[in-house]
């Protein structure tokens, strides 16, 4: 079992009995997960007509200020059977949402109606998206975007991958856990959206989020020449589901020892990828080599271990790593 050394004290992890317990945990800290620009919404109602369901909550999401948007949170524990309760869950989200739109709309307005704080968050979010007020902000979000979800569980499985495989809406897993000394606790997570918010919430970012549309992948020699360049694809990507509709471009950066980007290509389309809840991604025409954009030998931390985003424009323009992200 994972532990966690601190002080020289030894954090052990703490397994949930009751899904209660870890829910109440998650909404305490949900704006570590979540971040400022994000507000959760606390409400268990019932959706559905035919099929009924009680989502855990919603979130509503400023990440992109000009395109905000509203997810299903769905707050399991991996110790349960997940094939009998989050599958149906999940199926249920799909069929219910759109049909129970005002419902939910309703009952969004009236929870939202008593928190000061949250509405503060959502003013300055109805600002800076040009929207009239809040109930342009709801029909937006309810009735004009595709449904999302987020799961928030203890520990990601295989099992989950394959089962959220099956669906056709835009699934972002978020794993949780806690470990404990004794009454101290210690969270391990990774925030929600996590680079793009490092983007949308600095005061000193360099890009408008708003111009986020190439994604940058890790390519090693083999899978580089044979679909990169070979196939004009790439596959098993995991994005989130915030970005699938924005990406535009794709970049390739080679590992050691060319650490550097040297082609783009133009996305003709993102699709599943088999059945996974990962994508592959097609390219309209041969990848375009650029002059080779390498790593600052002064900065650490910039080479790409899972996929990250920019815009085609910086890409084009910067000399080494430190200008494209």
């Amino acid at each position: 079992m994972e532990r966690i050394l601190q002080n020289n004290l030894t954090y052990t992890r703490y397994e949930y009995s009751l899904e209660k317990e870890f829910e109440q945990i998650v909404i305490e800290q949900a704006t570590h997960i979540f971040g400022h620009k994000a507000v959760y919404v606390d409400i268990k109602k019932k959706i559905g007509k035919s099929i009924v369901t009680i989502p855990d909550g919603y979130l509503i999401d400023f990440t992109f200020p000009s395109d905000p948007k509203l997810y299903i949170i769905e707050i399991e524990l991996a110790s349960h059977d997940l094939r009998k309760h989050i599958a149906p869950q999940l199926m249920s989200f799909a069929l219910g949402y759109k049909a129970s739109g005002r419902k939910i709309k309703q009952f969004i307005l009236e929870h939202l109606s008593a928190e000061q704080k949250k509405m503060v968050v959502i003013n300055e979010g109805i600002s800076k998206g040009g929207h009239r007020n809040i109930d342009a902000l709801l029909e937006h979000i309810i009735f004009e975007k595709p449904v999302a979800t987020i799961v928030i569980i203890d520990h990601i499985s295989q099992d989950l991958e394959d089962i959220l495989s099956q669906f056709t809406m835009s699934t972002d897993i978020l794993e949780f856990q806690t470990f404990k000394h004794g009454q101290d606790c210690i969270y391990k997570f990774t925030p929600f959206n996590a680079d793009l918010r490092e983007i949308s919430e600095s005061k000193n970012a360099t890009i408008d989020i708003n111009e986020l549309n190439t994604v940058v992948v890790a390519a090693r020699e083999d899978g580089f020449e044979k679909e990169f360049m070979g196939n004009e694809q790439w596959f098993a990507i995991r994005i989130h589901s915030s970005m699938l509709d924005k990406i535009r471009y794709i970049a390739a950066y080679q590992v050691a020892p060319i650490s550097a980007i040297t082609h783009y290509a133009e996305v003709a389309s993102i699709e599943r990828w088999n059945d996974t809840n990962k994508y592959i991604l097609k390219f309209k025409a041969a990848p375009i080599k650029v002059k080779p954009i390498p790593l600052d030998n002064s900065k650490k931390g910039l080479a790409p271990q899972a996929p990250r985003y920019t815009s085609i424009d910086k890409l084009k323009k910067a000399k080494s790593m430190g200008q494209v992200f």
